[in-house]
């Protein structure tokens, strides 16, 4: 990992975003996990409390049932008559009865025996008198009378809530007192069986109902009083205790004292009683201890791993980004670790994006240049058609040259030329079904237009040519004081022929230069010779002719190819054909003579003519070989010369403001285009940034040296925008021109620091 990266902003906004999107959904996971984790156990501990309280539920009604069954059992047993218990000598079996009785169920503390209106009560101890009972069994909320009362007069059975009973004056026990009127389900009962029982054996039934929870458990008669309750939790007034009585059976949540509790509750259908467990309910978080440990260490375990995937998945993204800053400030000649990355690289695309804006035009005129030299369709990749909105898709091809005469050039001005060189960059025929690209000649009163076009099938390819270069004409004549000259090649199927289209327009063109202004010239209206069977075509001759004068050894080559075929197809004699071929070997020759190239006879040798045909075709393939590379040569030497001159002018007038690639090329009688290429083919870079080095060296030297004003040193260098100045100067210095003129002036001249300051 590059430590270079941390100190990057975005780069370790990449990282938090990244943890971001991590943290987001783990942490929703994990809260989801861990409340899923407390529900399930809430939801698992209540459903143990609901049927543990059934099962409790169901002990108890058995219990009582089986009281009710000893009542039952006591009222038919012949041994606990009013008449046997009342007789001295039968009452020690009722006491034995009643102590049986007691015997079967382990929850009786204590059995009475009572008939209405009977001063005498009846237990396992024996008879006693009903003032005797109170003496030994004292309730300290149920008063003597309402007992004896309730015992007359009870004609169902009912349980008395828990209470203190005194027994024998000294000794206390909370007991529940249990009245079943016997006999039992009758409408008129004749007594009363009472049983005392300890608050402890039910207490005993509930206690394990919590387990080791905190909280209450509640048994409510079926009118609402607390019959009994157990538990280790916080105690709650008789208010809302009784409030719990009123829910239905189930599993309730519930607000007491401001704090969320967890209510569980069963009601007997038997007795009506309730049975109601009470727990506060952040018991439940803490009870999942052990999975909140396990998710913490579980959620760190994927943070980390997470940091480290969002660490790599940052450099992934960051990486490219980097190089493009890298790349961005080694243009820029500066080395800024600081600010946004982002904003760099912005700034030199739109740089770069300005220099493509500005290159475009010459570097689509350069290839469709190239196109008209060499006709290689297979340069024409999608994405470079695309790049600079050609369209080659329609059925036929062909090539016009229009140019004006020096006088003409001389009567119009600059403005004029570029805006018929603009307006003819594209040109759309809908009504002709055709479009023309235009493209600049090295000369700059010339101007090639490559036309494409649609011919139906009534329609005759000649006819449709002449319509499509005289709209050209009218437009020029309508919005321009022009009259064009203008030289159409052959119309063609193929763009591989481009070439020789381009060729015959030229050929063309220089036939009609000296007839007159104004005239169009069809390379196939060209005279021919008389007899075709004897004389090479006059085109052929005059398109090799004009290809050696282009330097285009393809299409030269072609030609001789087309003579020397034809010748072969013929039915002349030898000895005429070899005459005939010196035609041939006169227009190279004359076309060399007119391009200044003397020697090159000498160079072939005596015996160019000797041979076959097929060996004075080769050799007439070397001479022309010789002369295009002849005229290359001369064109690149003479393109250096000029570029020479044109350094020269540019040296002498950098801080003319208007100078520029137009007002150059006007004044050295070359297209911009053919200018723009040239001159970075000789210097090595382009045109503006020529002239900009040339500025801010001025400018460099302006500051170190003088104490002028800056907007008159800029202004004095030929550059009127100021601002616009200062930017590029930083941007390509790291420095703003005050900064560079401090700087330099307190290393070199330190008396020159204290005058500006």
């Amino acid at each position: 990992m590059n430590r270079d990266y941390f100190k990057s902003k975005l780069f370790l906004k990449f990282i938090g975003s990244y943890l971001f999107i991590l943290l987001i959904p783990l942490i929703l996971a994990t809260v989801f996990i861990y409340r899923n984790a407390v529900s399930n156990l809430q939801s698992e501990i209540e459903q143990s409390h609901l049927n543990q309280l059934t099962q409790t539920k169901t002990v108890i009604d058995g219990r009582i049932k089986e009281l009710n069954d000893i009542a039952s059992r006591i009222s038919y047993d012949e041994r606990l008559t009013p008449f046997r218990v009342h007789d001295p000598y039968d009452s020690r079996d009722s006491i034995l009865a009643l102590n049986n009785y007691k015997a079967t169920s382990s929850i009786i503390g204590e059995l009475f025996l009572y008939y209405h209106n009977d001063p005498k009560i009846y237990s396992t101890q024996g008879m006693s008198d009903l003032h005797v009972f109170e003496a030994n069994y004292g309730f300290q909320n149920w008063r003597h009378e309402d007992l004896v009362k309730e015992l007359n007069t009870a004609k169902y059975p009912s349980m008395r809530p828990a209470d203190i009973v005194v027994r024998n004056g000294y000794r206390e026990q909370s007991m529940l007192a249990y009245n079943v009127p016997i006999t039992p389900n009758s409408p008129n009962p004749h007594g009363s069986v009472m049983y005392l029982i300890n608050e402890s054996e039910i207490a005993g039934l509930i206690e394990s109902v919590l387990g080791n929870y905190r909280g209450l458990t509640y048994i409510f008669d079926n009118n609402g009083n607390i019959l009994t309750h157990s538990g280790n939790g916080e105690s709650l007034t008789m208010q809302e205790a009784k409030s719990l009585f009123t829910l239905a059976p189930g599993i309730h949540n519930q607000k007491i004292n401001g704090e969320s509790h967890s209510v569980v509750s069963v009601k007997s259908d038997k007795n009506g009683w309730s049975y109601v467990t009470l727990m506060t309910s952040d018991q439940f978080f803490s009870s999942v201890l052990h999975v909140r440990s396990f998710i913490i260490i579980l959620f760190f375990i994927i943070v980390l791993v997470g940091a480290a995937i969002a660490l790599v998945l940052a450099r992934r993204q960051y990486s490219p980004i980097f190089e493009l800053v890298n790349f961005a400030n080694a243009q820029s000649g500066t080395d800024r670790s600081s600010g946004n990355e982002l904003d760099r690289i912005r700034t030199t695309l739109q740089d770069y994006s300005s220099r493509v804006d500005l290159q475009e035009p010459y570097a689509r005129n350069h290839f469709l240049s190239l196109l008209l030299k060499y006709g290689n369709t297979q340069s024409l990749t999608p994405d470079l058609l695309e790049a600079f909105d050609l369209q080659f898709d329609q059925s036929h091809h062909f090539v016009m040259v229009i140019g004006w005469t020096e006088a003409e050039d001389q009567q119009g001005d600059l403005q004029d030329r570029q805006e018929i060189i603009q307006m003819h960059a594209q040109i759309e025929f809908p009504e002709l079904a055709a479009h023309a690209y235009g493209v600049e000649l090295p000369q700059l009163d010339q101007l090639a237009l490559i036309v494409s076009f649609n011919l139906g099938d009534d329609m005759l390819e000649f006819s449709h040519v002449r319509q499509i270069v005289e709209a050209t004409r009218n437009n020029l004549l309508e919005m321009f004081d022009v009259i064009p000259m203008i030289g159409v090649g052959t119309c063609y199927s193929s763009l591989d022929q481009l070439n020789q289209s381009f060729i015959e327009a030229y050929s063309a063109y220089e036939m009609r230069m000296s007839t007159g202004q104004g005239t169009v010239t069809f390379f196939e209206k060209l005279s021919h010779s008389q007899d075709q069977t004897v004389w090479i075509d006059n085109s052929v001759l005059l398109k090799l002719s004009q290809s050696l004068k282009q330097g285009n050894d393809d299409v030269a080559e072609q030609m001789i190819h087309i003579a020397i075929r034809d010748l072969q197809t013929s039915e002349l004699s030898s000895l005429l054909m070899r005459c005939v071929c010196f035609d041939i070997l006169n227009t190279m020759l004359k076309t060399a003579s007119e391009l200044g190239i003397q020697n090159v006879l000498q160079e072939v040798g005596p015996n160019i003519m000797s041979g076959s045909l097929d060996e004075l075709e080769r050799n007439f393939f070397i001479l022309a070989s010789r002369i295009c590379a002849q005229v290359e040569r001369n064109h690149k030497k003479e393109e250096h010369s000029l570029m020479d001159q044109i350094v020269n002018y540019i040296d002498t007038h950098y801080m003319d403001h208007t100078l520029s690639l137009e007002t150059i090329s006007f004044e050295f009688t070359i297209s911009p285009s053919h200018l723009s290429r040239s001159f970075k083919e000789k210097v090595g870079i382009n045109f503006i940034q020529y002239i900009w080095q040339k500025r801010v060296e001025a400018v460099m030297h302006d500051l170190k040296t003088t104490n002028d004003p800056l907007k008159d040193i800029i202004m004095r260098v030929g550059y009127l925008d100021t601002p616009n100045f200062i930017r590029k100067f930083k941007k390509e210095t790291g420095y703003t021109p005050g900064q560079y003129r401090q700087m330099h002036s307190q290393t070199e001249n330190p008396e020159t620091t204290l005058n500006v300051d």
